[in-house]
């Protein structure tokens, strides 16, 4: 929200500099971001949390800056000219659906001439992004950027009967708005209505028949309260944000609404003349108590840890509009231990509704900088989350790979998510999202994956090795499911160029060797084959972690391998992207069984052989069934059994291919001899010939 200096400093008369205005709302909690000059002074640019609907105007920024300089705020108290003849007798206002609108109050105006608007309020409408349209509709936003309250001017010889009806749409109903668009309109929204039809989308948008043109000479001027929640839907529904319906939704104060009309009303004749008809329509079914705070400086002390002066306290409170009054047992005392205030909440601050609410209001015009920074006691003993060990082993190998960690917003665009989704899986869609491209939670982490790798690859970062631990979700029977996953991804270079060795582009082989690197922490990864439809079908496999399905148990699996360009161009990527994700929990549970199973071992005093075995096989074998078929002749001296090479073409029959495998034997007791080196590959020749109808390559 833009805000022009100037203005704020007709209610409170600082004389700090706007950067140091700027530093002390920041300090306090209402972010400034920036602070630009404009023909109309200084525009000072906030960036306001959602529960700050108070702050939306420079009345209410104004009503800080005097908490934080301990200045004065000025009164408001327009008094606007009226004539003798009743307001009653020209326009009448029901409200028939008041869980909807709290409070609508109604002037009318006659005989106004409708116009530009003169140039120093076009200055300040334009400073603040504001276009101008006429005098009439111009002096309506000035008053919602000066006090918050948004208003709506009708034509009053447009309205049927002369009658404003507060209800809800009918079934099927439309309206034309003012940015000429039919919107069908639900039960549910809150509408302003004539005795004929509906008029304006209340607190959103006004109807483009009732609007106010050059011709109008009438005008009905609403200042009204709408519920915040219901608008927001309203305006949700719609596809429709306006400045009105931001304010609605975050919390108009409901007692300005009269003040904001006799401001606006004042405005108009002085912009347009015409005659204001004596008193206001004003139906307020009802109107809420004030609700009572007690703050104690016992709580005080127990939040923040240290203590703020009496006088601090009741000074913060009071200029925030929170009517401190003492009401301990020693009101006189200073400082007492046992001080407590009674605080009465004012209408336009409707997010404090408890203690810790004043204690943060003091906390932050007193300033945090002013409390020590200490930790509270801690109530019960720390202890670390399951797999937390597991965890911190699966970061430091990964960190060692050379991967960096990201973390990322789980709310993805549901187009995107379809794509990398399992067909027996049903998306966790959000009921009230904050955008169309963020309203589903992920069903899987490489969306999110690919999106930070399309963000760093646009902006020249285009080696990248990253890994995330996060959660991916679901629906089973209605009911959300969270699974936690470790997503990798991997692009560009696997070596840099050096004067030893030419540059070496990232590849699937690289991103195996690195799982299988990770999966050295426990028993292992099985590879199979098979991926999903948005990898490779050459460059991907399934990965299995934990139990092995020669134990007659399925593990857990996950997959790898390289992104189809067709996928890839949906990401602007244009360079081969390699990805992974693994179930975190199995991997997590794998790792501490095999550190369970960990015993020491000497290091052996006798040497390793190495011995290639040149196989020819048939195309469907794969190397992780020659392994298995090695190991299975339970040869103790067997170390490790690892792929050296594959060629294709040449000699090798059409149908088969060469693996070249290499076995590494080591005894712990003995030198092998030839002998038995001899024997052991005897027994795995035979092994392979027998099971996999494997062959010596002999050329």
């Amino acid at each position: 929200m833009k805000l022009l200096f100037n203005w704020l400093k007709e209610f409170v008369d600082v004389t700090a500099s706007p950067q140091d205005v700027r530093s002390r709302l920041s300090l306090a909690g209402i972010a400034i971001e920036s602070v630009e000059d404009s023909p109309a002074g200084p525009v000072l640019d906030a960036d306001l949390t959602t529960n700050r609907g108070d702050c939306m105007s420079h009345y209410g920024i104004a009503r800080e800056i005097s908490a934080l300089y301990r200045l004065p705020l000025k009164a408001f108290a327009p008094s606007p000219k009226e004539s003798s003849t009743p307001v009653s007798s020209a326009a009448r206002v029901a409200i028939e659906c008041p869980d909807l609108c709290g409070r609508y109050a109604a002037r009318v105006f006659r005989g106004v001439k409708v116009g530009p608007s003169p140039d120093w309020l076009k200055q300040r409408l334009e400073a603040l992004g504001q276009a101008s349209i006429n005098n009439i509709v111009d002096a309506t936003n000035c008053v919602m950027l000066e006090l918050g309250q948004p208003l709506h001017a009708f034509d009053l010889d447009t309205l049927a009967e002369k009658r404003i009806v507060v209800r809800r749409a009918r079934p099927g109903e439309k309206i034309t708005t003012l940015d000429n668009v039919e919107r069908k309109l639900s039960a549910d929204m809150c509408m302003i209505a004539d005795a004929a039809r509906s008029v304006a989308v209340g607190g959103v948008m006004g109807g483009g028949e009732s609007e106010i043109g050059f011709f109008t000479t009438n005008v009905l001027l609403e200042s009204a309260w709408f519920e915040p929640v219901s608008l927001r839907r309203t305006s949700k529904a719609l596809g429709l944000r306006t400045e009105a319906s931001t304010r609605y939704e975050r919390g108009v104060d409901p007692e300005i609404a009269d003040l904001a009309s006799r401001r606006c009303a004042e405005l108009i004749l002085q912009l347009a003349g015409g005659e204001l008809l004596a008193g206001v329509v004003d139906v307020y079914p009802a109107k809420p108590a004030p609700k009572k705070i007690e703050l104690t400086r016992k709580e005080l002390l127990r939040v923040m840890g240290s203590d703020v002066p009496d006088r601090d306290i009741e000074a913060i409170l009071a200029a925030l509009g929170f009517a401190p009054h003492r009401s301990d047992a020693t009101p006189g005392a200073s400082g007492s231990l046992m001080a407590a205030w009674d605080c009465t909440r004012p209408s336009w601050r409707r997010d404090v509704s408890r203690e810790i609410d004043l204690i943060e209001e003091i906390a932050r015009h007193h300033g945090f900088d002013k409390f020590p920074a200490r930790m509270h006691p801690a109530r019960q003993a720390a202890a670390r989350l399951p797999h937390a060990d597991a965890e911190d082993r699966l970061r430091e190998r990964l960190v060692a790979l050379g991967y960096q960690e990201i973390v990322s917003i789980t709310l993805v665009d549901p187009a995107r998510d379809a794509l990398f989704r399992a067909p027996d899986v049903t998306p966790a869609k959000l009921t009230n999202p904050l955008a169309e491209d963020a309203s589903v939670l992920r069903s899987s982490g490489i969306v999110t994956m690919l999106q930070a790798l399309e963000w760093n690859i646009n902006r020249g970062q285009r080696n990248l090795r990253l890994f995330e631990i996060g959660r991916a979700y679901s629906l089973r029977d209605a009911k959300p499911v969270e699974t936690r996953i470790l997503t990798l991804g991997a692009s560009g270079l696997a070596r840099e160029k050096s004067i030893h060795e030419p540059a070496r582009d990232f590849s699937f082989a690289d991103l195996k060797g690195d799982l299988d690197s990770l999966g050295e922490l426990t028993e292992g990864f099985h590879w199979e084959s098979g991926a999903p439809s948005w990898l490779h079908p050459a460059r991907s496999a399934k990965v299995c972690v934990g139990a092995s399905r020669d134990r007659g148990t399925a593990p857990a699996s996950g997959h790898a391998g390289q992104l189809l360009r067709r996928f890839a161009e949906k990401f602007k990527l244009r360079q081969d992207v390699f990805l992974a994700e693994l179930p975190f929990d199995p991997l997590c549970a794998a790792l501490e069984t095999s550190r369970s199973k960990t015993r020491y071992a000497p290091i052996p005093r006798f040497p390793a052989v190495e011995r290639d075995f040149s196989l020819v096989l048939a195309d469907g074998v794969t190397f992780a069934q020659v392994a298995e078929k090695i190991r299975a002749l339970a040869i103790p001296e067997i170390i490790s059994v690892d792929p050296g090479d594959l060629f294709r073409g040449g000699a090798i029959p059409a149908g088969k291919y060469s693996l070249l495998v290499r076995v590494v034997f080591q005894s712990h007791d003995a030198t092998l001899t030839e002998a038995q080196l001899t024997d052991f590959s005897a027994k795995i020749i035979s092994a392979l010939e027998k099971s996999l109808s494997a062959s010596l390559r002999t050329a």
